[in-house]
């Protein structure tokens, strides 16, 4: 048994559950969480993003959404996520992880999420008291 742990975007939920459910997972939990991946050093995609980001923002005279923005793509600020965590069968994992990338994938070059998969050494379904590989 298997634990994996995806954490992406928060726009990329729906999408997410959609491919999980399509890849075959009996279920899954999902929280919001805040973050924040590995800080991006390439100044030439950091001022591309900022300026995709700032025009997407709109016309703001008092210059809060830039130093949000700025705050956000230099690392100061902790940023919105959805966390899903899903027990699997050994067998199944390979397929929930392509299905995870398939639905979070962006051509942004940066914060499209993490998945970890991890062992699970016992489950025990609380209804029936079945424990472990039956249990998932």
């Amino acid at each position: 048994m298997k634990e994996v742990i995806a954490v992406v975007r928060m726009n990329k939920t729906s999408a997410t559950k959609k491919a999980l459910v399509e890849a075959g997972v009996a279920g899954f939990t999902a929280f919001k969480v805040e973050g924040r991946g590995k800080i991006v050093t390439n100044p030439t995609l950091i001022a591309e993003r900022k300026k995709e980001l700032l025009m997407m923002a709109g016309d703001d005279q008092t210059g809060e959404s830039e130093k949000l923005i700025t705050d956000f793509l230099v690392g100061t600020s902790l940023f919105p996520r959805r966390m899903f965590i899903i027990l699997a069968h050994d067998e199944d994992v390979k397929k929930i992880v392509d299905a995870i990338i398939a639905a979070n994938k962006t051509c942004n070059n940066v914060g499209d999420g993490k998945i970890f998969v991890l062992p699970v050494i016992d489950a025990v379904r609380v209804r029936t008291g079945e424990s472990g590989e039956t249990a998932v």
